[in-house]
């Protein structure tokens, strides 16, 4: 990785932080726990845990702030079946990045009085954001992971607009490639509003980029 990317890598994590604190958390509906879901690739591994775990890595990184979010979204949140310090810390952002996606989705959808999403338009955000948080997490701190390399490609013409879903939108979008250059907000916009009512009203308006 080049000088400079880590700051953008914070930066991007911030703004997931910012975002999620300002819009989704006080619109979240009352949850259930987290369910489980496939093993991470530590726990599958039978001869002993070799990819580099929660305790050890992403404990001690910026990234750690997705799994503190995650842990709040209830059922958006699959864990693998034996969660706890030694699990691959890849596989942990992935269930973290599908959590918040899934979630951002369907609380977008609701606040902004549209039908509840349908079943593979959640999928989609969640799997797409899983990976590419997963792939720059992996180039940045040199990890591997199993269940990466088999990870599903969503379907783009599922994948919401950030005319439709801005703060979706922009997660997926910022996500995509943020190490190519530097990065600027997609939905600039969303730097003037203070909640999701805020964010409705512009899209009843027709939206702006500016």
């Amino acid at each position: 990785m080049k000088p400079g990317d880590a700051v953008t890598i914070h930066q991007l994590l911030g703004r997931i932080t910012y975002f999620h604190t300002l819009f989704i958390e006080p619109a979240l509906s009352s949850s259930k726990q987290p369910r489980a879901g496939e093993s991470c690739c530590n726990h599958k591994n039978t001869e002993g845990y070799r990819q580099p775990d929660v305790g050890t890595v992403l404990a001690r990184t910026a990234w750690a702030v997705l799994d503190e979010i995650a842990t709040t979204l209830g059922e958006h949140l699959r864990l693998c079946p034996d969660s706890d310090h030694r699990c691959c810390s890849t596989c942990r952002i992935s269930a973290s990045g599908a959590a918040i996606a899934q979630a951002w989705t369907v609380t977008e959808h609701r606040s902004y009085g549209l039908p509840l999403p349908p079943d593979p338009l959640v999928r989609a955000c969640g799997t797409t954001a899983a990976t590419r948080l997963a792939l720059v997490f992996t180039q940045q701190h040199g990890a591997s992971c199993g269940a990466l390399a088999q990870a599903e490609t969503a379907d783009a013409g599922l994948l919401p607009d950030s005319g439709d879903l801005p703060l979706t939108g922009e997660l997926l979008a910022l996500w995509q490639d943020p190490l190519a250059a530097t990065r600027s907000p997609v939905v600039s916009w969303l730097n003037h509003c203070t909640d999701l009512n805020d964010i409705h009203r512009v899209l009843q308006q027709g939206g702006t980029t500016k």
